[in-house]
């Protein structure tokens, strides 16, 4: 592990918008109205995001206990490695990464779909090809090559910098979604809520409860983006121990962001008219609710808030993947190449990677967003609860080790339960919260991607005994030390 001289401490507050912003993205923008057609309403889609409380907050008290206990870059990664070894590491570290990597293009995509509507000279005339019946434009795979290439000027300065960007941008997305709400309520009704429960689009459930439960799927998705916290926390500095609580809270507010959201847009307007309008709809919304220049003003700032969401998103994923990818280099679970740092401590060679696969996404269209957000759903779900199980075998395994934070047991227990069994339905088509066939062969395909370039690092796992492995991705936390460490 390379020494990177001295670190710009973090704050919580930069941890704390690095973890939220990558969360609240541009989705409460440009998807809210397929989430409420989805779950049958706005109200069973918020009661569903508040039901993910259950499940995502026991996911950030999991993080927030292992974060401080083992500050390392590689997040769950590294947890299920001192858990159970590289073979479950190696799982868990690439199911996450494959999540990772499916946002940075889904950004990709969505930035280039946003502006195409916002300025629709971009997207005029022919387009240069179709896939899945979505037109890409040459000037739309500009635009996102453009950004790519500034997201990763700006994370090749390191994570302070990148964290300065976020603070800004993560404040003027929620200044921006805030105002919306409000004006939500105060041009809308009670009236526009109902029906309360109606299957409009032909989803897998005949219930209210089976509408708010199958938000589930999407909202592992857009819930994503705490693990962006711990796998920058090596190279933050700052006082470690608060990090832990900023996962927590950027979990649990998101949670009730987005249901709040989904409730006040919800009264603002007939959910099955808000359903069918063209994105970003969160904006377009407002100029049917306020005529004159107080709908432009506030198709504007949600807009502009959305894209601000769609960067922080974006940013926060980047430096995380390449970090994974550092980590998993290191131990060798991945071919040395990507465990390359630069002079500064960047992991430069997984953010040429990151950078390369987040060039494809102007080329893909937007209709793949669909299949790539269920593909991450899944990926998350099965990193989370490896992590869950690992805190679990920790507790054994390393008993005495200091641990600034420590979750109750049976929260530990349920979201090591409730996880697993969520990421095993999550590939049962008879579920309400089916990924779907795309989706599952994607995650697949990509698993079967990942186990080629394991056995491809063999060799070079070989070249090192376990202990110079452990020590490449630990640093100088001894494991076996810890092991044996008594408080």
């Amino acid at each position: 592990m390379s020494n990177q001289g001295e670190k710009k401490g973090i704050s919580a507050i930069d941890f704390f918008c690095i973890g939220f912003g990558a969360i609240v993205g541009v989705g409460w923008a440009v998807s809210i109205n397929s989430w409420m057609a989805n779950s049958g309403g706005p109200v069973p889609a918020g009661v569903g995001y508040l039901l993910c409380l259950l499940i995502m907050v026991p996911f950030g008290l999991v993080y927030a206990e292992l974060v401080p206990m083992l500050p390392v870059a590689g997040g769950g990664a590294a947890f299920s490695y001192a858990a159970f070894g590289e073979k479950v590491s190696f799982i868990s570290g690439w199911g996450a990464f494959g999540a990772f990597v499916a946002i940075i293009p889904w950004e990709a995509i969505q930035i280039t779909d946003v502006l195409g509507y916002l300025f629709p000279q971009l997207i005029a005339g022919k387009p240069l090809y179709t896939i899945m019946e979505s037109p890409v434009y040459l000037t739309t795979i500009i635009i996102g090559t453009i950004f790519t290439v500034l997201l990763f000027l700006l994370n090749k300065r390191g994570l302070s910098s990148a964290a300065s960007v976020q603070k800004f941008l993560c404040i003027f997305l929620v200044a921006s979604a805030v105002i919306g709400a409000i004006a939500a309520l105060i041009g809308g009704n009670a009236e526009n809520l109902k029906p309360i429960y109606e299957n409009i689009n032909e989803s897998k459930h005949n219930s209210f409860f089976g509408g708010a439960f199958s938000i589930v799927t999407a909202a592992a998705f857009f819930l994503a983006g705490f693990e962006t916290i711990p796998q920058g926390v090596e190279e933050a500095g700052g006082d470690i121990k608060t990090v832990g609580k900023t996962v927590v809270l950027s979990v649990a507010l998101a949670c009730v962001f987005y249901a709040i959201l989904l409730f006040c847009f919800g009264y603002a307007y007939n959910w099955q008219e808000f359903y069918g309008m063209e994105r970003p709809a969160a904006a377009t919304m407002f100029k049917f609710l306020f005529s004159g220049t107080a709908g432009n003003v506030l198709y504007w700032l949600i807009t502009i808030g959305a894209i601000a969401g769609l960067f922080t998103t974006w940013n926060g994923f980047f430096t995380a993947s390449a970090n994974l990818l550092m980590s998993m280099g290191r131990s060798r679970m991945l071919p040395g190449w990507f465990a390359k740092q630069d002079k500064n401590g960047i992991a430069i060679n997984g953010l040429i990677v990151v950078t390369l696969l987040s060039f494809v996404g102007p080329f893909l269209g937007a209709n793949m967003i669909d299949t790539v957000t269920c593909f991450s759903s899944a990926a998350f779900v099965m990193s989370w609860s490896i992590s869950s199980i690992s805190l679990l075998k920790l507790r054994k395994s390393m008993p005495d080790v200091e641990r600034p934070y420590k979750m109750p047991t049976v929260v530990a227990w349920w979201a090591a339960i409730a996880g697993s069994a969520l990421f095993i339905t999550m590939l049962i088509p008879i579920f309400p919260h089916y990924v779907g066939t795309k989706a599952l062969v994607a995650f697949v395909g990509f698993m079967i991607v990942g186990l080629v370039l394991f056995l491809a690092a063999g060799g070079q796992r070989k070249a090192l005994s376990v202990h110079e492995r452990t020590k490449n991705m630990f640093g100088d936390l001894n494991l076996d030390e810890m092991r044996k460490s008594k408080k």
